[in-house]
């Protein structure tokens, strides 16, 4: 519908006249937590005091992890330092591991160089940046893997994931030498456009197939994960989203690659994983400044297209981030069926995530009629630096509200959108393009797993692109 990538406007100055007209629209935030309570079930309506004491179930929003009352702040032993944004593969390993040992710990985040600063006080401790970094007893690890074989050390009382036995061993290291080789061919494709960087891609890849088919379970080494599933998933995850955004190439679901695809299936019924894992859009917008760029090919570009919310694949010229939203992103990315949520449960997800961190939200939207930072950062889809636009803080805010009450089922009709367009649109034309700049650049920085997950996160950005819209038929109108 729009894109929010453009140009902002100088026009910063609120109009006190209109924002009282616009304020007094109805819900009001007051309205929408009520509504939301009546709808939620206990356990989500325990979600912010479960993760205030670090408790389950699993969230990035945890600042501390106790997982139930056995353990006490007091006694953690570890501090993990993950990127702020949940998009470093590295830190994502280690997070699998630690939330599968149930090794409580204590979270800080630090910002990739791709999207900003990191603290002083990281860098007195770690001098090069890197992330992640672990401080376990005291003691401080600056590598994933030295990471990783500290807390199999460490905490032999948790879940083994490191094979004890010679044939374990021998295999796993064969397994993650396979992994490092799978990685470069992977790179190799994806940053290059060597006609023979896919071959080699899917050589390795049949390799992978063949290693998991002979495996006595569904894991690399067998009936339970290990160290091996935890080196390999941040990897496999990115090449599923990847390879078929610049490539046009589709890893799952692949009649080739039954094997490969059964493992996803296994990963995905673990509470470890699926915390950590991101969707499709997220890591094709945060690899490349990761990578220093991706080279995208022609096959690549309905897929890019379906991914990035414009023409899905179903041949109806619908956009795909739209409601109804398509099964499976009409056959781009497959659903997360394994989170055995409906749909009205996703809608509630991201009404909470929205509503319980709604001024800030409010705030970080009206970028988008903002001004652009500076210095400027590699990752396109941040902005650190960035001013909002007092001007449309009003305006934004009632939007949201209307799309939270849309999300809890509470809009049969469009009246409540076409009410507040025309209130909107007593600002004029500029004001509401401005309005419409902030929702797309909201609408576009939803990120998976940081903000929500994929269904709530689906069903929020196509809500959006519903208020979108009105606003867009307001301007059309003035025309």
């Amino acid at each position: 519908l729009v894109s929010a990538m453009n140009p902002f406007s100088s026009s910063n100055s609120p109009n006190p006249t209109l924002d009282a007209t616009i304020a007094s629209i109805p819900p009001t935030w007051d309205t929408i937590a009520t509504k939301l309570h009546t709808l939620q079930t206990p356990t989500e309506r325990d979600f912010r005091p479960s993760i205030q004491k670090g408790y389950d179930p699993p969230s990035p929003l945890h600042k501390i992890r106790l997982y139930d009352s056995s353990n006490k702040e007091e006694d953690i032993r570890v501090t993990f330092y993950r990127d702020s944004a949940s998009w470093c593969p590295y830190c994502q390993k280690v997070w699998m591991t630690l939330e599968e040992k149930r090794i409580p710990y204590r979270i800080t985040k630090v910002n990739m160089r791709c999207y900003g600063d990191k603290p002083r006080s990281f860098l007195q401790m770690q001098p090069n940046g890197n992330i992640p970094v672990a401080e376990i007893d005291g003691v401080i690890y600056n590598q994933s893997n030295d990471i990783l074989y500290a807390l199999e050390a460490k905490f032999p009382e948790s879940k083994k994931l490191v094979p004890t036995d010679n044939d374990g061993r021998e295999r796993a290291g064969r397994l993650l030498r396979l992994e490092r080789q799978f990685f470069s061919a992977w790179m190799y494709w994806l940053t290059g456009n060597n006609p023979n960087s896919r071959k080699g891609f899917e050589e390795a890849l049949t390799e992978v197939e063949q290693e998991l088919a002979s495996s006595p379970g569904d894991y690399f080494l067998g009936s339970d994960v290990s160290i091996v599933d935890f080196m390999f998933m941040p990897f496999l995850e990115r090449m599923a989203a990847s390879l078929l955004y610049f490539k046009g190439f589709q890893m799952r679901p692949n009649p080739k690659y039954p094997a490969v695809e059964k493992w996803f299936a296994a990963m995905e019924r673990l509470d470890s994983y699926v915390l950590t894992k991101s969707d499709y859009y997220t890591h094709c917008w945060d690899l490349p400044p990761q990578l220093g760029g991706c080279i995208s090919t022609p096959e690549g570009a309905p897929y890019e297209n379906a991914i990035n919310g414009g023409r899905a694949l179903t041949g109806d010229n619908r956009d795909s981030w739209n409601v109804p939203l398509e099964p499976d992103l009409g056959g781009v990315e497959p659903d997360w069926g394994f989170l055995n949520q409906d749909e009205n449960a996703a809608k509630r997800e991201a009404v909470e995530r929205l509503s319980a961190n709604s001024a800030n939200i409010v705030k970080f939207a009206a970028r988008g009629a903002g001004k652009k930072g500076m210095p400027p950062v590699m990752a396109a889809l941040s902005d650190p630096n960035a001013s909002s636009s007092d001007a449309v803080l009003v305006s934004v805010d009632a939007v949201l509200r209307v799309v939270c009450l849309d999300l809890l089922g509470d809009r049969n009709d469009d009246e409540g959108y076409t009410d507040l367009a025309a209130g909107i649109g007593k600002g004029g034309k500029e004001h509401l393009e401005n309005v419409v700049q902030s929702l797309a650049y909201l609408r576009d920085r939803i990120g998976v797993p940081r903000d929500m997950r994929l269904p709530a996160a689906r069903q929020l950005r196509a809500h959006l692109n519903v208020g979108i819209g009105h606003l867009l038929a307001a301007i059309d109108a003035m025309n």
